[in-house]
C-alpha cells in the first residue's frame, strides 16, 4: 500500500503576508530553479511515464501523486511570491526577467533505478533547501508556508525510500 503523499493538514494561506524583499529572495529558488518545485513536477511526470511503460504501475502512480502535491506547492509559492511583492515569473529570483527556468535541469535518465535515485536525491536536496530557508527567514507567515511544504517533502522522501527495494530485486 502506498501511503498518502500529502499530509492531512491544510496549507497555510498568504493572508497577512506583505511586501518583503528579504523573504522573497530566500524562497524564490524553490519556485523555479534546478532544485525547484517546477523542476520536480516535470521530472516526476517524465519518470512516471517510464515506470508506466515498464509495467511498474504502482511506482508510476506514486510518482504522479507526488507530482500533483508538488503542483500544490508550486501554486502556494506562486501566491507567496506575489504576496511578497513580485510577479511569480519562472526565474530564479522574481521579479527579475533573466535567469529563466530551463528544462535542462530535469533528470533525463533512462534507467528506472537511476530515475528513482535522482528523485530521492531531489527530495533530499529539497528538504535541505527548505531547512536552510527556515534558518534565515524571519517572516512568520512565510515560515508557516515553508514548514508545511517541508513536511510533505519528508513524506515524499519516505515514500521513495520505501519504493527503492522494489527495484533492487
Amino acid at each position: 500500500m502506498i501511503e498518502p503523499l500529502t499530509l492531512d493538514i491544510p496549507f497555510p494561506t498568504t493572508e497577512g503576508i506583505s511586501r518583503d524583499a528579504f523573504s522573497l529572495k530566500i524562497i524564490s529558488p524553490a519556485y523555479a530553479s534546478a532544485q525547484s518545485e517546477l523542476n520536480t513536477i516535470l521530472q516526476y511526470n517524465y519518470h512516471a511515464g517510464f515506470f508506466e511503460r515498464a509495467k511498474e504501475e504502482d511506482i508510476s502512480k506514486a510518482l504522479f501523486r507526488i507530482s500533483v502535491c508538488e503542483m500544490i506547492h508550486l501554486n502556494l509559492l506562486s501566491k507567496t511570491i506575489a504576496a511578497l511583492g513580485a510577479a511569480p515569473v519562472y526565474t530564479r529570483y522574481p521579479p527579475d526577467f533573466f535567469d529563466f527556468y530551463s528544462t535542462k535541469y530535469v533528470s533525463y535518465s533512462r534507467s528506472l533505478k537511476h530515475m528513482l535515485e535522482d528523485d530521492i536525491l531531489g527530495e533530499k536536496r529539497a528538504i535541505a533547501g527548505y531547512e536552510k530557508m527556515l534558518i534565515r527567514l524571519k517572516n512568520p507567515g512565510v515560515i508557516k508556508i515553508i514548514n508545511r511544504i517541508l513536511e510533505d517533502e519528508k513524506l515524499h522522501l519516505k515514500t521513495l525510500e520505501n519504493i527503492r527495494p522494489q527495484l533492487q530485486g
